[in-house]
C-alpha cells in the first residue's frame, strides 16, 4: 500500500484548507450597500452554483489563487440556487447577464470586469485595488 500511496499522492499530513474572507450575499438590499461601498473600495461578487461540478472546480481554483485580504476589497459569495432572487437582481442592478459561475467586479457603482467559467481566474483583481 505504501507504494500506491506514493504514486497516487496519498499523504498522512492533513490538508490545510484555505479560507477566503467571504461575505455572504443573501439579501437584495445588500446590493445597494455594495453599490455604495464600491465608491471607496472595490466590491467583488462570486456567483456559485452548489450543484455544478464546473462551478465547484472554478471556485476551488479561484480560492487557491486568491492572495488578497479584506483590506484590499470586499468579496461576496452568492449561492445562486438558495438565493435566486438575489442572483436575478444582481444582474438587473449591475447590468450583467446571468452566468454561473460568475465573478463581478464593481468600482464606483459600475461593473469594471466580469467573467464566467474559466475566464474568472484570468481576472487580475489587483488591478482594481
Amino acid at each position: 500500500m505504501g507504494l500506491i500511496n506514493k504514486l497516487f499522492g496519498g499523504s498522512t499530513e492533513p490538508k490545510v484548507e484555505k479560507v477566503l474572507p467571504w461575505l455572504p450575499l443573501t439579501e437584495v438590499a445588500q446590493l445597494d450597500s455594495i453599490n455604495e461601498k464600491s465608491n471607496t473600495k472595490t466590491q467583488v461578487i462570486f456567483k456559485h452554483s452548489t450543484r455544478c461540478g464546473i462551478s465547484r472546480m472554478v471556485m476551488n481554483q479561484f480560492v487557491e489563487a486568491y492572495l488578497l485580504t479584506e483590506n484590499d476589497l470586499d468579496l461576496y459569495y452568492l449561492d445562486l440556487l438558495n438565493y435566486r432572487e438575489v442572483s436575478n437582481e444582481t444582474g438587473y442592478k449591475f447590468q450583467v447577464l446571468h452566468e454561473s459561475p460568475q465573478l463581478i467586479v464593481i468600482r464606483n457603482g459600475v461593473v469594471v470586469a466580469h467573467a464566467s467559467h474559466g475566464a474568472i481566474n484570468d481576472i487580475d483583481l489587483t488591478r482594481f485595488i
